[in-house]
């Protein structure tokens, strides 16, 4: 299936992998390739939807709002309280993964079946099953408008038909309607594909 993504939507994906990294959580989830898509310095799916109001850093904070910081191993209560007897936790956080790695407080992964998009990832993390229909959509998606690749439209329209995933949350949330940013996903396809 890789082999048809564009080069743009193959950044997209590497992207969400970047993203999910960044905002240190353990999973790639839909809102990952949500916020890889606006920040894309090419494609349909980012002038679609920066067309529709949304914007990488407003996409951003509101996923910081509603999505902990999973790599933080203590609440925000108990860090103060620590600090409060002269424990600099982000200095001890810091010494763990300097010395066993970026990594090291994160739960362990959970086993998946091996398969597309199932396969054991490099760098610890796994695309969550919402994500993975996302892409597989996309497929659809291409299959269903006859071109023969998969372009960034293709992803943001497999991501609009999934239609429960948390990016589908952010963009509604932001007063997007679904299916008028899928009529102009569809209509921008035509003017320039990627």
């Amino acid at each position: 299936m890789f082999e048809r993504f564009t080069d743009a939507a193959r950044g997209v994906v590497n992207g969400a992998q970047v993203a999910a990294r960044e905002l240190k959580h353990p999973y790639i989830g839909t809102e990952h390739l949500l916020l890889a898509m606006l920040t894309a310095e090419t494609g349909t799916a980012v002038r679609a939807l920066t067309e529709a109001g949304l914007t990488a850093p407003a996409i951003r904070a509101k996923l910081q709002e509603i999505v902990p910081d999973d790599a933080q191993p203590l609440s925000k209560e108990d860090r103060a309280a620590l600090q409060t007897i002269g424990i600099d936790l982000d200095a001890v956080l810091s010494k763990i993964e300097e010395s066993f790695g970026p990594e090291a407080l994160m739960p362990p992964p959970l086993e998946a079946k091996r398969g597309l998009l199932r396969r054991k990832p490099r760098n610890g993390t796994r695309f969550a099953a919402r994500s993975r229909k996302v892409l597989e959509l996309s497929l659809r998606e291409a299959l269903r408008l006859k071109d023969n690749y998969i372009g960034t439209e293709h992803l943001l329209l497999g991501l609009i038909r999934e239609g429960n995933g948390l990016a589908v949350k952010l963009i509604t949330d932001a007063g997007v309607d679904l299916d008028e940013l899928r009529r102009a996903t569809e209509a921008a396809r035509g003017r320039t594909s990627t």
